[in-house]
């Protein structure tokens, strides 16, 4: 990414200008400018209508065309949160976090663009803002940095465990009350489009904790990692012979009826504010599917009870000062 500096004579709105006097198109331009990547007389303007009345400086920093292109952006993200630093979403199930060569459709970073939201650009051109990432169908809460000293300060906190997720999934056989699992995770030899228990991998640790059993054999856990390996609950899951409704990929076997998606919910958030230095947590309500699929095999009242944020942090804490 480079950053250009252009002294503007004409008048008019900025996106219009711009086009003309860059030779780009206004649609490019207004992404630039609803990305924050444009400034006039050093002050960031982020409204393609702003007003130039001649003389005035403009800085610009252009990024790859994929990142600009036009993507009809129809579908609506949950904002939970959102400060001047960061916002954290609740990423829907089908929706890939950010633009990849292999991805067509609109991603949520495309989404956070269409929004005009400020991101930071640390990460990259193509992960403008994303400080850590869930899979496609995996639904649930998402932090997004909109500075890149945030970001800075925010991966600083994945690296030091400071900041992280609870997961929520239902499974298809029932665990012991707790168990933590120890075990490295690397490319499936036999499949590169999966991740395996691999001797030699990378370290990787979960602790799973059941929150309730249901019909069917079913149960509902909660998950915390330790390491943010890829598809590190679903590998270690089936490597205990347990498996994510809906995962097909990972060895899920449907009993009674079709999953829709894989039931995994990152449910709660939690991280030090960079700028107020206080404990943020945020949680992530779970989607009509997996919240249906609830109410018709599980009791309810004893799952209200146990997800809440103070028993999720508790019951964690309780595994950790034991091991």
């Amino acid at each position: 990414m480079s950053v250009e500096s252009i002294v503007i004579s004409e008048s008019g709105r900025i996106d219009k200008v711009l086009s003309e006097v860059l030779g780009h198109s206004r649609n490019q331009i207004e992404k630039l400018i609803k990305n924050g990547l444009v400034s006039v007389n050093g002050k960031r303007v982020t409204k393609p209508g702003f007003k130039l009345t001649g003389g005035e400086s403009v800085e610009y920093e252009f990024v790859k065309a994929d990142i600009l292109q036009s993507h009809d952006v129809e579908f609506e993200i949950d904002v939970l949160y959102e400060d001047e630093e960061l916002l954290v979403v609740n990423k829907p199930s089908g929706i890939v976090v950010h633009p990849a060569p292999s991805v067509k459709g609109p991603t949520l970073v495309d989404w956070l663009i269409d929004r005009g939201v400020r991101l930071s650009t640390i990460s990259g051109q193509e992960r403008h803002g994303i400080v850590h990432r869930i899979d496609k169908e995996t639904t649930g809460a998402l932090v997004v940095a909109k500075t890149n000293e945030t970001h800075q300060a925010l991966s600083r906190q994945l690296q030091d465990k400071s900041m992280g997720r609870y997961y929520l999934a239902l499974i298809d056989y029932p665990l012991k009350s707790s168990i933590r699992v120890d075990k490295p995770i690397f490319r499936d030899p036999n499949n590169r489009l999966k991740m395996a228990i691999v001797e030699g991998g990378r370290e990787a640790i979960t602790d799973f904790v059941t929150i309730s059993n249901g019909k069917n054999d079913t149960s509902l856990i909660a998950a915390k990692l330790y390491t943010g390996r890829t598809h590190q609950i679903r590998v270690h899951l089936g490597s205990i012979g347990r498996h994510i409704l809906g995962d097909s990929a990972y060895g899920y076997k449907a009993k009674k009826g079709k999953i829709p998606r894989v039931f995994l919910h990152a449910y709660m958030l939690y991280l030090v504010h960079p700028v107020s230095k206080k404990r943020l947590e945020v949680v992530a309500p779970m989607f009509d599917d997996m919240s249906s699929y609830i109410d018709k095999f599980f009791n309810k009242g004893e799952i209200d009870e146990k997800i809440s944020k103070e028993y999720i942090r508790n019951i964690f804490d309780t595994i950790t000062t034991a091991s």
